[in-house]
Protein backbone atom coordinates (compact mmCIF):
# COMPACT_ATOMS: atom_id res chain seq x y z
CA UNK A 1 0.00 0.00 0.00
CA UNK A 2 1.75 3.47 -1.24
CA UNK A 3 1.60 6.84 0.74
CA UNK A 4 -1.32 9.13 1.21
CA UNK A 5 -0.92 12.32 -0.13
CA UNK A 6 -0.09 13.99 3.20
CA UNK A 7 2.44 11.80 4.30
CA UNK A 8 4.17 12.83 0.65
CA UNK A 9 6.78 14.87 0.49
CA UNK A 10 6.75 17.98 -2.18
CA UNK A 11 9.41 15.95 -4.29
CA UNK A 12 6.97 12.82 -4.22
CA UNK A 13 4.23 14.97 -4.98
CA UNK A 14 5.45 17.00 -7.71
CA UNK A 15 6.77 13.84 -8.98
CA UNK A 16 3.17 12.58 -9.04
CA UNK A 17 1.95 15.96 -10.10
CA UNK A 18 3.75 17.25 -12.73
CA UNK A 19 3.35 20.42 -14.41
CA UNK A 20 1.87 19.29 -18.25
CA UNK A 21 0.12 22.14 -20.30
CA UNK A 22 -2.22 21.40 -22.61
CA UNK A 23 -4.40 23.12 -25.74
CA UNK A 24 -7.31 25.19 -24.04
CA UNK A 25 -10.40 22.95 -23.46
CA UNK A 26 -13.75 24.19 -23.87
CA UNK A 27 -15.12 22.04 -21.65
CA UNK A 28 -12.87 24.28 -18.57
CA UNK A 29 -16.11 26.62 -18.58
CA UNK A 30 -18.36 23.50 -18.06
CA UNK A 31 -16.11 21.98 -14.94
CA UNK A 32 -15.91 25.56 -13.11
CA UNK A 33 -19.81 26.23 -13.33
CA UNK A 34 -20.36 22.63 -12.07
CA UNK A 35 -17.67 23.52 -9.25
CA UNK A 36 -19.42 26.95 -8.57
CA UNK A 37 -22.95 25.31 -7.99
CA UNK A 38 -21.15 22.92 -5.71
CA UNK A 39 -19.61 25.58 -3.81
CA UNK A 40 -22.94 27.69 -4.04
CA UNK A 41 -24.85 24.55 -2.21
CA UNK A 42 -22.44 23.78 0.12
CA UNK A 43 -21.80 27.52 1.61
CA UNK A 44 -25.36 28.96 1.87
CA UNK A 45 -24.76 30.41 5.35
CA UNK A 46 -21.34 31.96 4.30
CA UNK A 47 -21.03 35.47 3.47
CA UNK A 48 -19.89 34.74 -0.29
CA UNK A 49 -19.52 37.84 -2.06
CA UNK A 50 -18.22 36.46 -5.39
CA UNK A 51 -16.86 33.27 -7.37
CA UNK A 52 -15.05 33.37 -10.05
CA UNK A 53 -12.98 31.39 -12.85
CA UNK A 54 -9.53 32.39 -12.58
CA UNK A 55 -6.01 31.26 -14.35
CA UNK A 56 -5.47 30.84 -18.02
CA UNK A 57 -8.29 27.31 -18.30
CA UNK A 58 -10.49 31.25 -17.97
CA UNK A 59 -8.67 32.37 -20.68
CA UNK A 60 -9.71 31.16 -24.15
CA UNK A 61 -7.08 29.99 -26.67
CA UNK A 62 -4.25 29.57 -24.67
CA UNK A 63 -2.76 26.20 -23.16
CA UNK A 64 -2.66 25.58 -19.64
CA UNK A 65 -2.51 23.05 -16.94
CA UNK A 66 -6.08 21.02 -16.82
CA UNK A 67 -6.68 22.20 -13.85
CA UNK A 68 -9.80 25.15 -12.99
CA UNK A 69 -8.75 27.86 -10.52
CA UNK A 70 -11.68 28.93 -8.61
CA UNK A 71 -11.70 32.49 -6.57
CA UNK A 72 -14.15 32.51 -3.64
CA UNK A 73 -14.32 35.94 -1.91
CA UNK A 74 -16.00 36.47 0.80
CA UNK A 75 -16.75 39.64 3.14
CA UNK A 76 -14.08 41.57 4.78
CA UNK A 77 -14.54 40.14 8.79
CA UNK A 78 -15.92 37.24 7.88
CA UNK A 79 -14.34 34.08 9.90
CA UNK A 80 -12.54 32.27 7.06
CA UNK A 81 -11.53 28.92 9.27
CA UNK A 82 -15.60 28.77 9.41
CA UNK A 83 -16.08 29.06 5.38
CA UNK A 84 -12.56 26.94 5.18
CA UNK A 85 -14.62 24.16 7.10
CA UNK A 86 -17.61 24.31 4.84
CA UNK A 87 -15.12 23.95 2.00
CA UNK A 88 -13.91 20.80 3.20
CA UNK A 89 -16.79 19.18 4.06
CA UNK A 90 -17.83 19.89 -0.07
CA UNK A 91 -14.52 17.53 -0.29
CA UNK A 92 -11.76 19.79 -0.99
CA UNK A 93 -8.39 19.15 0.29
CA UNK A 94 -6.78 22.15 1.99
CA UNK A 95 -3.41 22.76 0.28
CA UNK A 96 -2.30 25.72 2.23
CA UNK A 97 -3.09 28.42 4.63
CA UNK A 98 -1.76 32.05 5.53
CA UNK A 99 -3.55 34.76 7.90
CA UNK A 100 -5.89 35.51 4.49
CA UNK A 101 -5.88 33.45 2.44
CA UNK A 102 -6.72 29.65 2.49
CA UNK A 103 -6.04 27.08 -0.57
CA UNK A 104 -7.93 23.80 -1.74
CA UNK A 105 -7.63 21.23 -4.34
CA UNK A 106 -9.74 19.16 -5.54
CA UNK A 107 -8.78 15.74 -8.17
CA UNK A 108 -5.83 14.65 -6.39
CA UNK A 109 -5.40 11.21 -6.39
CA UNK A 110 -2.67 9.08 -4.87
CA UNK A 111 -1.87 7.50 -8.25
CA UNK A 112 -1.98 10.73 -9.89
CA UNK A 113 -4.55 13.43 -11.18
CA UNK A 114 -8.37 12.54 -11.62
CA UNK A 115 -10.56 13.67 -14.86
CA UNK A 116 -11.05 16.76 -12.99
CA UNK A 117 -9.25 19.12 -11.43
CA UNK A 118 -9.19 22.07 -9.23
CA UNK A 119 -7.62 24.40 -7.17
CA UNK A 120 -10.08 26.90 -4.92
CA UNK A 121 -8.63 29.87 -3.57
CA UNK A 122 -10.38 31.55 -0.26
CA UNK A 123 -9.69 35.20 0.02
CA UNK A 124 -11.44 38.32 1.33
CA UNK A 125 -13.35 40.86 -0.91
CA UNK A 126 -11.20 43.07 -3.25
CA UNK A 127 -8.24 40.30 -2.43
CA UNK A 128 -8.63 39.41 -6.48
CA UNK A 129 -5.33 40.64 -8.44
CA UNK A 130 -6.17 37.25 -10.83
CA UNK A 131 -9.28 39.00 -11.74
CA UNK A 132 -7.51 42.08 -13.09
CA UNK A 133 -4.95 39.43 -14.54
CA UNK A 134 -7.66 36.87 -16.59
CA UNK A 135 -9.82 40.30 -18.00
CA UNK A 136 -6.42 42.42 -20.07
CA UNK A 137 -5.49 38.26 -21.19
CA UNK A 138 -8.95 37.90 -21.98
CA UNK A 139 -8.87 41.56 -23.87
CA UNK A 140 -5.49 41.49 -25.21
CA UNK A 141 -5.13 38.38 -27.17
CA UNK A 142 -1.55 39.53 -27.85
CA UNK A 143 -0.06 39.21 -24.25
CA UNK A 144 -2.32 36.05 -23.77
CA UNK A 145 -0.31 34.67 -26.66
CA UNK A 146 3.14 35.96 -24.85
CA UNK A 147 1.92 34.60 -21.44
CA UNK A 148 1.24 31.14 -23.75
CA UNK A 149 4.83 31.11 -24.93
CA UNK A 150 6.57 32.13 -21.77
CA UNK A 151 4.27 28.95 -20.23
CA UNK A 152 5.53 26.52 -22.99
CA UNK A 153 9.30 27.64 -22.41
CA UNK A 154 9.43 26.76 -18.89
CA UNK A 155 6.85 23.61 -18.45
CA UNK A 156 9.65 21.30 -19.24
CA UNK A 157 11.74 23.32 -17.50
CA UNK A 158 10.08 22.94 -14.83
CA UNK A 159 7.83 20.10 -15.16
CA UNK A 160 9.12 18.71 -11.61
CA UNK A 161 8.92 22.28 -9.62
CA UNK A 162 5.79 23.76 -9.47
CA UNK A 163 7.53 26.58 -7.34
CA UNK A 164 9.92 27.34 -9.83
CA UNK A 165 7.65 27.13 -12.53
CA UNK A 166 5.56 30.16 -10.43
CA UNK A 167 8.20 31.93 -9.66
CA UNK A 168 9.73 32.20 -13.61
CA UNK A 169 6.57 33.47 -14.53
CA UNK A 170 5.99 36.45 -11.71
CA UNK A 171 7.64 39.42 -13.01
CA UNK A 172 5.22 38.81 -16.25
CA UNK A 173 2.20 38.45 -14.30
CA UNK A 174 2.48 41.22 -11.88
CA UNK A 175 3.72 43.97 -15.09
CA UNK A 176 0.08 42.87 -16.34
CA UNK A 177 -1.59 42.55 -13.62
CA UNK A 178 -0.57 45.98 -12.60
CA UNK A 179 -1.26 47.46 -15.96
CA UNK A 180 -4.53 45.76 -15.39
CA UNK A 181 -5.44 47.56 -12.69
CA UNK A 182 -4.73 50.83 -14.38
CA UNK A 183 -6.81 49.45 -17.16
CA UNK A 184 -9.56 48.52 -15.38
CA UNK A 185 -9.57 50.67 -12.10
CA UNK A 186 -12.13 50.59 -10.15
CA UNK A 187 -13.63 47.15 -12.03
CA UNK A 188 -13.97 45.18 -9.14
Amino acid sequence: MGKELTEMSLEELWELFPICLVAHRSQWSEFYDEIETLLRSGLPECPVERISHIGSTAVAGIWAKDIVDVLVEVSRGSELEHIAKAIEERGFIRMSAEADRISFNRGYETDGFAGKVFHVHLRYLGDNDELYFRDYLREHPETAREYEALKLGLWKRFEHNRDAYTAAKTEFVRKWTAEAKKTYAGRY
